[in-house]
């Protein structure tokens, strides 16, 4: 298991363990986060999901496939650090992930 961090928009956090392998997605549904509604169920074909990563953690994820790229243009309030977290897959290194939750999705 893998500690993930989310933290909502209205600043409540959610401390989580999750299952290597699984996406961040998945267990932001799991443990029923507020503000990620992943309508798509993961297949990368809304922008439901999208969070900001911290920056502490951004090099230690795969870098955006063109498809997630094109899905973020859906997505509000885009950032730098803007990933959908059904791209994130969880693994040992991403131990203490924290991901933050916009205002709202699209």
């Amino acid at each position: 298991m893998t500690a993930i961090v989310f933290i909502a928009h209205d600043g409540t956090r959610y401390d989580i363990d999750a299952p290597n392998g699984s996406s961040v997605m998945e267990n932001a549904v799991r443990n029923d986060i507020p503000g990620i509604d992943a309508d798509c169920g993961g297949a990368c074909a809304c922008a439901t999901c999208h969070v900001y990563v911290d920056e502490a953690y951004v090099a230690r994820i795969p870098e955006m496939q063109a498809m997630e790229e094109d899905m973020l243009d859906f997505a509000v309030d885009v950032r730098a650090n803007s990933r959908l977290s059904c791209q994130i897959r969880i693994h040992p290194e991403l131990d203490g992930l924290t991901v933050r939750v916009p205002e709202r999705q699209p």
